[in-house]
């Protein structure tokens, strides 16, 4: 029986506001990455977000970025390995405390923007991510993306990870996600990406922008919660991939 995970980006926002389609996309999706405050989020979104996923009885990540609320953690920035490490280990640390006192369990850490694409080609960025992760709990599952340097460190280190695609990215021929800046970057329409999602499901396969299959190994897909028809589109993958029988769930610890 086929499964894969389908996990969102969620928490945020700042204040008492919590994000309009968090707790909706919650009935779609079986894991949640919440934002830990350095690109979004804050404390009372974080407890209000972790309240709500522990309700749903989803899967429940830290989502650590780099310090920029502005850029939204999306602006690249000149980080030592050092440096990510810290900021990665401090923010798992405060999403956890959360997930502590309602009584749940951290199941996994999944890298933000800009750290999470600097970390997917860079070796020494990655290796950071991947120790502050296994040093905070080695149990936790490490979310990265398919084929990239962050999913090769992790599994030096001994530390499970899943491979994650995105529903609505294309991708170049390397295998990595085409840049938010470059024309195509984002997949507008409906139809494509629901039948990238099926094609990562079933074939672990991924057109290029120029049209070539990518082998890429497939075990969560992201996706975004802040489109404007975002739960009407988490609603249909979801029920795309039950009519192809194939079962939507975090992966295991």
């Amino acid at each position: 029986m086929k499964m894969i995970d389908l996990n969102c980006d969620m928490g945020e926002a700042f204040g008492s506001y919590t994000m309009p389609n968090d707790e909706k996309l919650m009935d779609y999706v079986s894991s949640a990455n919440i934002a830990c405050g350095f690109h979004a989020g804050d404390p009372a979104v974080m407890q209000q977000t972790v309240t709500l996923a522990i309700k749903k009885g989803i899967a429940i990540g830290a989502h650590p970025g780099l310090p920029d609320l502005q850029g939204f953690g999306r602006r690249a920035m000149q980080v030592s390995p050092r440096e990510a490490y810290q900021l990665t280990l401090y923010q798992i640390g405060a999403l956890s405390g959360f997930v502590k006192a309602a009584g749940g369990k951290l199941h996994h850490v999944k890298a933000h923007g800009a750290l999470y694409n600097m970390a997917a080609k860079d070796n020494a960025l990655a290796k950071a991510i991947v120790q502050a992760v296994f040093d905070f709990d080695p149990g936790l599952i490490l979310y990265a993306l398919a084929g990239s340097k962050m999913i090769e460190e992790a599994e030096k280190m001994g530390t499970a990870t899943a491979s994650e695609v995105f529903a609505d990215r294309s991708y170049q021929d390397d295998g990595l996600l085409t840049p938010r800046s470059a024309d195509h970057a984002l997949i507008a329409n409906e139809e494509d990406a629901v039948n990238q999602v099926l094609g990562f499901a079933l074939k672990q396969e991924v057109k290029s922008v120029n049209g070539n299959p990518i082998a890429l190994r497939a075990e969560t897909v992201c996706l975004h919660g802040d489109g404007q028809h975002a739960v009407e589109f988490a609603k249909l993958i979801a029920e795309k991939l039950k009519q192809q029988g194939i079962i939507i769930k975090a992966p295991a610890i």
